[in-house]
This record gives structure tokens, C-alpha cells and sequence, in this order.
């Protein structure tokens, strides 16, 4: 199996706090972590319909671009009265057009959407909820590896704390009081699901 070593690492993203947040969580590795967005690398359709697919389409995209390892994730969150949705659609569903056909994410939309058809449900609806993120690697090669976290929680309205974004103001992890926007961001990035990930990436590859 391929492994990471000190070399360059393609972060598929054109976020540049999620390339911020990615490499400093490498940092202790020796990895120069780039994004495919400073590499002007273009952003594949997502046509998968699992967390899995769609990680592994951004990181062998950017991969074969750019002639390097690269590294993708994709999370969402996932309801269980919904049966799972908005799941792999998270996104999507804050999507809007804004004006003049230009589109944006709405999150508070997207919220309001998700808590909306739970009240359609009753006052006794199942509030349970999970997060989830899957990273993938893959390298020039052909060879690929995913690694999946979750963190599960309950679904609080109105939405709570300016600390978070997506849907972070209206998860609450288990066995808390406070959102997700009302953790302090590093407080969050301990216990999340992607730091849930990042810490059986960090096993595989680097060993612990």
C-alpha cells in the first residue's frame, strides 16, 4: 500500500480555510500541503452519491492534475427521520440564487429546510443526528485510500452560536449542551468527525 512521506500533498479544495485548518493538521508530518485551487486545478463534478465516491473523485482528480498525492474530503450531516438526508446532498441543500442568477449557500435556509420537515413530523420526532466525513488519499499511481469519522448528535432549534458554520449552530454532539457553533473552533476540531478521520489517517500513515 502507497504511504505519505515528506513530500507535497495536494489538498482538493479551493477553500482556503479548509487548506489552513487540513495543513496545520499535517504539519508535524513534513508535508507541504498545496491547494488545488492555488495550483489552478479545476473542481471535478461530484456524481457520486456516497461520501466515499465523491472524496475519491476530488482526490484522484487532483491527483492526476497535478502529478502529486492528493488529499480530499467530503462530510455532511445525516438525520435519522430523514432517513439519512440531507446526507451527501448537504450542500445542496443551501444552495440559492441570489440576484442577477448568481448562486450562493444559504445556511440558515438549508437549516430552517432540515427543521422544518422534522416539526412536519410531530413534536415526538426523532431528533438523532450524525456528522460525517470521509478522507481520501490517492496517488499518481492509481492507488487510493479512504478513511471514515462521525460524530453523532441531536438537532436543537433555534439555531445556537456565530462560532461554526454550515450547519454547526443546530448539531449538538452527544452528551453536550452547546452547539457546535458554541465550541470554540480548536475545541471543536478535537472532537469532530473529521478529527475523527484525521486520527486513523494519521495512524495508517504516519504510525500514530
Amino acid at each position: 500500500m502507497s504511504k505519505l512521506g515528506a513530500e507535497k500533498l495536494v489538498i482538493a479544495t479551493h477553500n482556503a480555510g479548509k487548506l489552513k485548518e487540513i495543513s496545520a493538521l499535517l504539519a508535524p508530518f513534513g508535508l507541504e500541503c498545496v491547494s488545488a485551487g492555488e495550483l489552478g486545478l479545476l473542481e471535478p463534478e461530484e456524481t457520486g452519491t456516497t461520501f466515499v465516491e465523491n472524496a475519491l473523485i476530488k482526490a484522484r482528480a487532483a491527483s492526476a492534475a497535478a502529478g502529486h498525492p492528493a488529499l480530499a474530503d467530503d462530510s455532511g450531516l445525516s438525520v435519522t427521520a430523514l432517513d439519512g438526508r440531507p446526507g451527501v446532498y448537504t450542500a445542496d441543500w443551501a444552495e440559492r440564487q441570489w440576484f442577477e442568477g448568481e448562486a450562493g449557500r444559504d445556511w440558515f435556509m438549508a437549516m430552517g429546510k432540515v427543521e422544518g420537515m422534522l416539526q412536519a413530523q410531530g413534536s415526538e420526532v426523532d431528533r438523532a443526528c450524525w456528522f460525517s466525513c470521509v478522507l481520501a488519499i490517492a496517488w499518481p499511481d492509481g492507488n487510493s485510500i479512504t478513511y471514515e469519522g462521525r460524530i453523532d448528535g441531536t438537532l436543537a432549534w433555534p439555531p445556537r452560536g456565530t462560532m461554526g458554520f454550515g450547519y454547526d449552530p443546530v448539531f449538538v454532539p452527544l452528551g453536550e449542551s452547546r452547539s457546535f457553533a458554541e465550541h470554540d473552533p480548536e475545541e471543536k476540531h478535537r472532537i469532530s468527525h473529521r478529527a475523527d478521520a484525521f486520527a486513523k489517517l494519521v495512524s495508517d500513515q504516519f504510525g500514530g
